[in-house]
């Protein structure tokens, strides 16, 4: 099956919109506008559904193959294959324009055919043949007022009783001695386990409270190895084993080393 890339220009491919029952017609149409080129009618499955005409091959997709030497001037393709690599092997016969009789259900089968081809179909409608799509229209219904035999007698509206409800009472503020007077003894005694309340300090400045106290270090003892033990951080261990702090802390010097004195005993040996 030949697959060899179509050669056709845009405005000679193009798609004739036309009903299926309508395909016959149409296709003696184009047969007699185009009695000039040599035409060559390829239709997906049986051919002698089409009758013939003079001067004009009809062939299906499988005899098409069996003629790889056959070409064209005009291909018409009666409906569309399955496969649109078994389209492109049509088109491949012809050397000058290829059309297509289109019926709306085989819409779905151009989409692959564009895809190999890169590029759209230009569709045409030729007068008498062309197919109208009707959208449904929604019926409206008419609106009538439903009648009183319809909606039936009205019901009687029937006030509800208040037997039912309680009667209101009027609002009293009860006084003290219907209240009673409060007994401060009757509520528990502070929790002893709960601390006391701070006494409240006016001369105190606000910030007093949030300030962190410093906490002195107090001289423990000694360890194990004769070092003194402090309850303070480990920074001011800096002391004297009394306690007192040291004034100063003499530092060690690092190891000095001489390159050029370690270069010459090298070379010496």
């Amino acid at each position: 099956m030949s697959s060899t890339p179509s050669t056709l220009k845009r405005h000679n491919h193009r798609i004739h919109p036309c009903k299926t029952e309508q395909k016959q017609e149409l296709l003696e149409l184009l047969i007699s506008k185009n009695s000039d080129k040599t035409i060559l009618v390829i239709t997906a499955n049986d051919s002698e559904v089409i009758s013939k005409a003079e001067n004009v091959t009809l062939l299906n997709d499988d005899d098409l193959a069996k003629l790889p030497d056959l070409t064209c001037e005009l291909l018409i393709s009666y409906n569309l294959p399955q496969k649109a690599i078994v389209y492109m092997s049509r088109i491949a016969r012809t050397t000058s324009h290829a059309l297509i009789l289109l019926d709306p259900a085989e819409q779905s089968l151009v989409y692959p055919i564009e895809t190999l081809l890169g590029r759209t179909l230009m569709q045409e409608n030729i007068e008498g043949f062309e197919t109208i799509v009707q959208k449904a229209v929604p019926i409206k219904k008419e609106f009538k007022p439903r009648s009183n035999e319809e909606r039936g007698e009205k019901k009687e509206y029937k006030q509800k009783s208040n037997d039912f409800k309680a009667e209101k009472k009027e609002y009293k503020p009860r006084n003290n001695e219907e209240r009673g007077e409060k007994k401060y003894a009757d509520k528990p005694a502070r929790d002893e386990k709960r601390p006391a309340k701070k006494p409240y300090n006016k001369d105190a400045s606000k910030s007093d409270s949030w300030d962190k106290k410093k906490k002195s270090s107090q001289y423990l003892g000694k360890d194990e190895n004769g070092k003194a033990l402090f309850s303070g951080k480990t920074g001011d261990r800096n002391h004297r084993h009394d306690g007192t702090p040291k004034d100063y802390v003499p530092k060690v010097p690092g190891r000095k080393i001489n390159i050029q004195a370690l270069k010459k005993a090298e070379d010496s040996k």
